[in-house]
């Protein structure tokens, strides 16, 4: 009997990732198909396309369904023992959807195990190409929708968020208002991880809690989807979307299909998928208090919360490894192409130049503070360079290392105080995994340490949301026995410590954290008061 392992799967947007791993949670196995390069007949660019309006994105569903076939045509020939697998699990690009036909359950489930799926399914999309996470032409829908329910800070507080142009709740209603007959066909309406999950239950699969709080549909806290924010956007919405069920259900046994033609055991299990962010944060293994930042183009944050205060930025998630609490996600778009302007205006296009500029500098910058945002940023809605002297008064520049550190505590004083605006509180066992570009840079991880208090780790996130598939793969087995997926990843390499805050710093940044944030209020109400330079 060969030694058990388990697959994670990511349906991202420009390719489809497969790990396998064993009992050790060592990587046994890993392979992708990139969309453009190995399915070019489909014609996508970045996985998708960018229709003429330039805000409408769209993604082939059969593109999707002809990778899983590659994929696992190409685990055949390489040997790979299919027999050995106990549970899968997997993660979708997040907001996506798929309409699925009348009937189309049918096909699924007497799929024949003579053809590949891409020919048997070619019938069953009631929407060709699905919305995607890129598509911004939903304006007059979120309105509605925060209209509907009472307001933006009402939607948020009900489903985590806001209204946003790509959550699905908006998708569907566009289509619903665009095409009433393509809705009217459509039986059920999948997330792109609950459609993944379909493929390998023969069965619609219904939507986990976590990728189900990305939709502006479902409630948060009674996890139950919201009667007055279904209305809003098209009738008898509740039937075509199922009930939602927690991140770690066992959905079922593999369809027959993938036995016959690929030799699973009868017994591997199809464990709910969710969304690729909070896949990412089993795969980062984030624990209560943790805080995940991810330093690139974007930065993000990645929080564990247990008592969540939505508001009009970032979104509060269900958790997907511990339905009683919540995950936040918050976007800063000025991340590290914001630091290499400052890195080669200040420090001639070098981070040592930069790093040492840093040292050479005290903490708190003796009370220089700058908001840095060369494009409009949306946490907060502002744009422009803006700096303020000790006394809060506007200047109009710093000496170049004051500069250096004036951006780089503003860039994290912002992430502690938004942060902490969703119900996120630093606690004593508190860790920050740092990933990305700027994670590589000791004196960036510094200030990171020292604005928020706490111990800065490094991980390696190269293929987190398909690690964190696997890992939620063995979880979903165990789930039921209140065994935590702590103790499933006990095995997996630990984060590396780099570096710790220094003495005093709590002390010192707890005033200038307070400043910081009754500027950003002038400088949101002013976003034309200083040109960017």
């Amino acid at each position: 009997m060969a030694a058990p392992c388990f697959l994670g799967w990511d349906f991202s947007t420009q390719q489809l990732k497969v790990i396998a791993i064993d009992e050790h949670l060592k990587v046994i196995y890993e392979d992708n198909v990139h969309f453009d390069k190995d399915l070019p007949e489909f014609k996508t660019q970045g996985g998708a396309y960018v229709h003429s309006d330039r805000l409408t994105v769209t993604s082939p569903v059969l593109m999707w369904v002809k990778a899983l076939d590659m994929i696992l045509e190409k685990m055949k020939s390489s040997g790979f023992n299919f027999a050995q697998v106990r549970a899968l699990s997997g993660a979708g690009q997040q907001h996506g959807s798929v309409y699925w036909k009348k009937g189309s359950i049918q096909t699924l489930k007497n799929a024949s195990p003579e053809l590949p799926l891409h020919q048997l399914l070619k019938a069953c999309f009631a929407v060709s190409n699905s919305p995607i996470w890129m598509d911004s032409s939903t304006a007059s829908q979120c309105s509605n929708l925060e209209k509907a329910v009472g307001g933006a800070q009402r939607l948020a507080a009900i489903t985590g968020s806001r209204a946003y142009e790509r959550f699905t709740g908006n998708q569907i209603a566009k289509i619903y208002s665009q095409n009433p007959e393509v809705y009217t066909q459509t039986e059920r309406i999948s997330l792109v991880s609950s459609f993944a999950a379909s493929l390998f239950l023969g069965a619609y699969a219904p939507i986990d809690y976590s990728d189900g709080s990305g939709m502006n549909l479902l409630q948060i806290w009674e996890k139950v989807w919201s009667a007055s924010c279904l209305d809003a956007c098209a009738p008898g919405l509740e039937e075509k979307l199922g009930s939602p069920v927690p991140s770690h259900s066992v959905l079922g046994s593999i369809s027959p299909y993938y036995i016959q033609r690929y030799g699973f055991s009868p017994d591997c299990k199809v464990v709910a998928f969710t969304g690729d962010n909070p896949a990412s944060l089993a795969g980062m293994r984030l624990q209560e208090g943790d805080i995940a930042i991810s330093l690139g183009t974007s930065d993000t944050l990645f929080l564990w919360i247990q008592e969540p205060t939505p508001a009009l930025e970032g979104h509060i998630l269900c958790n997907p490894v511990d339905s009683q609490t919540f995950m936040a996600l918050l976007c800063f778009k000025n991340g590290s192409l914001m630091r290499e302007r400052i890195r080669d205006d200040c420090a001639s296009g070098s981070w040592d130049e930069f790093s040492k500029a840093l040292s050479s500098t005290v903490a708190g910058n003796n009370g220089n503070l700058g908001f840095y945002f060369d494009v409009m940023e949306i946490t907060p809605e502002a744009v422009g360079i803006h700096r303020f002297n000790s006394d809060n008064q506007k200047v109009s520049d710093f000496p170049k290392e004051v500069e250096i550190r004036a951006l780089i505590e503003g860039q994290f004083m912002a992430k502690r105080i938004h942060a902490e605006k969703l119900g996120y509180k630093v606690m004593p066992r508190t860790r920050i995994l740092a990933t990305g570009g700027a994670s590589h840079n000791k004196k960036i991880l510094q200030v990171l340490s020292d604005v928020f208090n706490a111990p800065v780790y490094t991980i390696d996130t190269a293929n987190s949301a398909c690690l964190g598939s696997a890992y939620r793969a063995i979880h979903g087995l165990v789930a039921e026995t209140n065994v935590s997926l702590a103790d499933v990843v006990k095995l997996a390499p630990e984060p590396r410590l780099a570096v710790t805050p220094t003495t005093g710093a709590e002390e010192l940044y707890r005033p200038l954290l307070k400043r910081y944030a009754e500027l950003e209020q002038k400088v949101i109400y002013n976003p034309t008061s200083c040109p960017v330079k």
